[in-house]
């Protein structure tokens, strides 16, 4: 029995050791047995499988445009404002004490009304006695003539007293003058806006009394690049928009500023709107449109077709399945379009999708064709 034990323990040894192996090395050789046994046909087909999809990636979906000859039109965006067709901060042309104030706020009024007083009574008391003594001078001018007819004075007698009479009408024109100077009245036609002061006020050449605005027409003051100087002259009709007002509104310009702004290097320019209905105020934002150049039968091509680089602008076109690229010159710009001066022609489809993944002879598929 103690023999049979010392016989079994080995077996049991190698037993348990076999079998550890054949725990460890079983994966192992599982994926030998397998690999062996798919050698040739598995690996081929999978090799094949790759090399397909690979074509298929490279195969990028575009779509194309044709180039067909069409008509562009450049617009050129700025912004501008409404002004008064005139504006006058009103003052009096002396000093004095304000006795009337003849005016009611926002209210309209016409060339020449008479709008305020300025105290005048010594003027007015001047004019009185200048008057006095031009009846008088005249009285005697008559006299002297009469005498001068006869012969019973001198010339020299006679050119006195008219002198005198000359001196005496300057002198009353002076005083009116003066008395002038103490009205104040409207100097055109327009809306007069809120006074500043009161009657019983010191006013003085320097006070502003109120402001008085012409409403019809008003003027949109805009610039515009020097590039465009010479395409807008008198006449050049505009198109703006007001903030909150749907519409458009056409006005047409009436003056060009004859010098560029070094500053901005832009050029300023004005515009007349009849403003028949005093719709629009002064001072308010205009959003202003330009109609400028216009070319027919133009290479035009959408703007994100266009690629630029450090050399230039180039764009992709669609050439035996392929994307062949072209360096191209450009012209007038429109927000979706751009005109090709050098490079495309009539009949090119030009590839507008895809643009970052495009490199020269990359092949393509055409899925749209659009005609423009």
């Amino acid at each position: 029995m103690t023999k049979m034990k010392k016989l079994l323990r080995p077996l049991l040894m190698v037993l348990s050791i076999l079998f550890i192996l054949s725990i460890i090395l079983y994966p192992k050789v599982k994926n030998s047995l397998f690999l062996r046994q798919s050698d040739g046909s598995t690996q081929g087909i999978s090799g094949g499988d790759g090399e397909g999809m690979r074509r298929t990636q490279q195969l990028l979906n575009v779509s194309g445009f044709i180039i067909r000859p069409s008509v562009i039109t450049e617009y050129v965006n700025t912004t501008g404002t409404l002004m008064p067709d005139e504006e006058v901060e009103l003052s009096f042309e002396t000093s004095g004490k304000i006795v009337e104030i003849l005016f009611t706020e926002g209210t309209r009024v016409n060339k020449g009304d008479l709008l305020g007083k300025i105290n005048d009574r010594h003027l007015q008391a001047q004019l009185l006695k200048l008057e006095a003594q031009l009846k008088l001078v005249q009285g005697k001018e008559f006299r002297q003539r009469s005498l001068l007819d006869r012969d019973a004075i001198s010339r020299e007698s006679y050119d006195q007293i008219v002198t005198e009479l000359q001196a005496t009408e300057a002198d009353i024109l002076l005083v009116k003058a003066r008395i002038a100077e103490t009205e104040l009245r409207a100097p055109f036609d327009g809306i007069i806006g809120l006074r500043f002061f009161s009657e019983g006020s010191y006013a003085s050449p320097a006070t502003k009394i109120a402001r008085l605005v012409k409403l019809k027409p008003l003027k949109i003051e805009f610039s515009i690049a020097e590039r465009y100087a010479g395409e807008i002259g008198n006449g050049y009709p505009i198109s703006f928009r007001i903030d909150g007002i749907p519409e458009p509104f056409t006005a047409y310009v009436y003056a060009v500023d004859p010098k560029v702004d070094i500053k901005t290097r832009t050029i300023a320019v004005r515009a007349l709107y009849s403003n028949d209905n005093e719709e629009l105020k002064p001072g308010r934002f205009a959003a202003i449109n330009l109609r400028l150049s216009e070319v027919n039968d133009a290479v035009s091509i959408p703007t994100e077709a266009l690629i630029p680089e450090m050399d230039g602008e180039k764009v992709f076109i669609y050439k035996s399945g392929k994307a062949s690229k072209v360096n191209v010159l450009t012209g007038l710009r429109t927000e979706s379009l751009i005109q090709i001066t050098s490079g495309l022609e009539f009949g090119d489809t030009l590839i507008t999708t895809g643009i970052l993944q495009l490199r020269e002879n990359l092949p393509v598929v055409l899925d749209t064709v659009i005609m423009n």
